[in-house]
């Protein structure tokens, strides 16, 4: 190796022995084949500063058909109360970028990752492509291992975490949800605009849009102004949110929801 190589290896190292022996507990595994953990941990990026043969994109797509056909499983099995539509969109959520890059950081994961010197500078450790992108290569790894079994164990105890998740947030209301999550974004708030009202007194529907800065992001129709807004921020929320929303119909721009009550 070069002199600058030798220079850059010992600025930006590879994780330690005992840095890989850490990260197995926390992962709740120990590997047979440590090359396969290695191989797992390996970016593109530090594949090519190192003149490496692989790195782990390969792991990735295999990780990623392990984990969905387990969590699909565990969904299958915790949630018998919930029809297909439901269980796909609870399963996207749980496969996503933004849940595999919190599983990754609950057991820092980013701490032993092989990242190339330009990577590692930009902040590579803590984005979350890169975290998500590397726990299904590690993922991959543990079933190439172990097998099934093991990457259940390994999988299963991280997607009941985010499992319950997203219980709580379904147990709060379409208007509060939709508010918690463009305040989360660093958006304005959602306001709600009488756009239709119809039939006598005794049996009216009321048609409300949900708008954001004069866009108009859902739009719901109910028996009553308070149903007609939980509508149109369900309808908001089918668009914006990946959790899952009972009852959505989703359309390209905005959406639109009806309910009796």
């Amino acid at each position: 190796m070069s002199f600058v190589g030798t220079l850059l290896r010992r600025l930006w190292p590879a994780p330690t022995r005992g840095e890989l022996r850490s990260f197995q507990r926390r992962l709740g595994y120990e590997f047979r084949h440590q090359e396969l953990l290695q191989l797992a941990l390996t970016h593109r990026s530090y594949a090519h500063e190192n003149r490496l043969g692989e790195q782990n994109e390969r792991l990735e797509f295999l990780g990623d058909s392990v984990l969905g056909l387990i969590a699909g499983e565990e969904l299958y099995q915790s949630r018998p109360d919930l029809p297909e539509g439901d269980l796909s969109r609870r399963r996207s959520y749980l496969v996503s970028e933004s849940t595999l890059a919190r599983m990754a950081s609950e057991i820092r994961l980013g701490r032993v990752m092989r990242l190339g010197v330009g990577e590692d500078r930009s902040g590579g450790r803590d984005k979350p492509s890169l975290l998500a992108d590397s726990l299904e290569a590690v993922f991959g790894a543990v079933f190439l291992d172990g097998g099934l079994d093991a990457a259940r164990s390994v999988i299963c105890p991280l997607l009941k975490l985010q499992m319950e998740t997203t219980q709580a947030w379904d147990r709060r209301d379409n208007k509060t949800r939709l508010q918690e999550l463009l305040q989360s974004q660093g958006n304005g708030l959602p306001r709600y605009h009488l756009v239709d009202e119809q039939g006598p007194d005794h049996d009216k529907t009321f048609t409300i849009e949900c708008r954001r800065d004069g866009e108009v992001l859902g739009q719901g129709s109910g028996s009553s102004k308070k149903a007609a807004e939980q509508a149109a921020a369900e309808a908001a929320l089918s668009v914006l949110d990946p959790l899952p929303c009972p009852r959505t119909l989703p359309l390209r721009r905005h959406s639109t929801v009806k309910v009796l009550a």
